[in-house]
């Protein structure tokens, strides 16, 4: 990766067959030793991102509190700054850094709405917001180390476009199965496997029935 650009991890707790939600939306595969986990890792990140499917499907707050520690920076990718005014992270953005990052066709009017709020917004991309240009946008910002926790279409940009350094994995004890449920990497996937990242494990760690993968790109 380009020296310009932040460290990147990507997480997620998923089902043994590969889901991190059911149809519904339920997502709720972490047990409590693995939010600690996770929140202990969130404390030691510059800035989190998520995409805009997450935040409306989740509402999270994306804040440290099963640890110490500082609050990262809270990143949406919203291309078209769709988040509603009553979400988590408009509400409490006077109490937590929060930056939106949107495209071009993000509408003036929901422009407005998010100047209404202490956040800091960033356009970069035409139609979607352009990740390359975003991640140098937060290196010049000093923002070093960041964490991934989107949905599978955010996960898919990342590792499509070979922009992310780690992926630390948990897999939870449960079968979601379905055509309509939500995959750790969703998009249209590589044709080839020759195409995909090489991964080398760096750790397995077991939580009792939760096992913790930690890979690191090659």
């Amino acid at each position: 990766m380009e020296k310009f650009k932040p460290y990147v991890i990507l997480s997620a707790a998923i089902s043994v067959d590969g889901k991190i939600a059911t149809r519904t939306g339920d997502s709720k595969l972490s047990s409590d030793k693995d939010l600690h986990r996770l929140h202990k890792l969130r404390a030691k990140v510059d800035a989190i991102i998520i995409g805009k499917n997450t935040l409306m499907r989740d509402d999270p707050l994306l804040t440290v509190r099963y640890s110490k520690g500082k609050n990262p920076i809270r990143i949406i990718l919203d291309s078209k700054g769709e988040i509603s005014d009553k979400s988590k992270i408009l509400q409490t953005s006077a109490k937590v850094p929060t930056i939106i990052a949107v495209s071009k066709k993000i509408t003036k009017s929901n422009l407005q709405k998010l100047n209404n709020f202490p956040v800091q917004v960033i356009i970069t991309g035409e139609k979607s917001v352009n990740i390359k240009s975003l991640l140098k946008k937060l290196s010049e910002k000093k923002i070093k180390k960041i964490l991934v926790e989107g949905g599978g279409t955010v996960n898919w940009e990342f590792i499509k476009q070979n922009i992310f350094d780690e992926l630390i994995i948990t897999i939870s004890p449960f079968v979601i199965g379905g055509n309509d449920s939500i995959s750790f990497v969703q998009g249209i996937g590589f044709d080839k496997i020759s195409k995909s990242p090489n991964l080398h494990l760096k750790s397995v760690k077991r939580l009792k029935n939760h096992l913790v993968l930690n890979y690191r790109k090659v």
